[in-house]
């Protein structure tokens, strides 16, 4: 396979990984808030590896749709469905967030996980979800934000390293997009980086994940000096930065 290109998704579909802050635990929190049981017919909007998805079929036993933007991205997550047994709850697709294959009231719950923070007109996302969702069903997000006002080294860095456009929200930014959208009963939870929280993110994966994951990054690592380069700016965060950047819950019902 070739090397990917030196980009924040493309290397997360190479390595073939899913990252959420907030970790496995906020994703477990937000299905609790979404009242998700076997009956509940759920689309995961940016389902990368599937990882969520096939813990609702597995866990839930209910019926899952994901999307990705990636075709590598929805090829992991059948591959996962697959070897979890779970395939015949779940089915993949490459879509938009932005423009979802779906008829209005075709869900009972919508899920978006660090995507819409990624998306220039992130009130579209908003609208495409609660569109997709019947009277009655729920929308959920997990999404980046600023706890308050931060310098603008701050921004530029987290711009650059995780290719976010335009500015991140507030809380108050995502609440008032869920309103726009039409969505009432708003649950809005906002945290803090916790590395605690952030290391249950393993909990998503499996040993043959962790060992692909590892390899991967291994491998580019040692041949390619771009990404040995690309990963010191990652990594280098501007001192205080988890002092303003933080995420949310962001939940509300059609």
């Amino acid at each position: 396979m070739p090397d990917p290109e030196l980009s924040y998704f493309e290397l997360q579909a190479y390595i073939g990984t899913t990252k959420h802050m907030g970790g496995f635990e906020t994703t477990k929190e937000i299905i609790e808030l979404c009242h998700i049981n076997k009956d509940t017919y759920v689309l995961d909007v940016g389902c990368g590896v599937g990882a969520t998805a096939c813990y609702l079929a597995k866990e839930y036993g209910c019926r899952v749709v994901g999307v990705d933007l990636r075709k590598n991205m929805v090829a992991l997550s059948d591959e996962r469905a697959r070897k979890e047994g779970v395939a015949s709850l779940v089915e993949f697709r490459v879509a938009d967030a932005q423009d979802l294959p779906f008829d209005y009231a075709h869900f009972d719950v919508a899920l978006c996980e660090s995507v819409a923070t990624f998306i220039e007109d992130k009130q579209r996302v908003v609208d495409e979800l609660a569109r997709v969702v019947r009277p009655g069903g729920t929308v959920g997000f997990n999404e980046e934000l600023w706890l308050k006002t931060p310098p603008a080294e701050v921004v530029a860095h987290v711009k650059r390293a995780w290719e976010v456009r335009p500015d991140l929200p507030t809380a108050d930014d995502w609440r008032e997009m869920l309103k726009e959208a039409g969505l009432r009963d708003l649950v809005v939870k906002t945290y803090k980086f916790d590395a605690r929280r952030e290391s249950t993110q393993l909990k998503r994966y499996r040993f043959r994940d962790m060992w692909r994951m590892f390899s991967r990054t291994l491998s580019l690592y040692v041949k390619n000096l771009d990404f040995r380069a690309y990963m010191k700016g990652q990594y280098r965060l501007p001192k205080g930065v988890f002092q303003y950047l933080g995420y949310g819950l962001f939940v509300g019902r059609r």
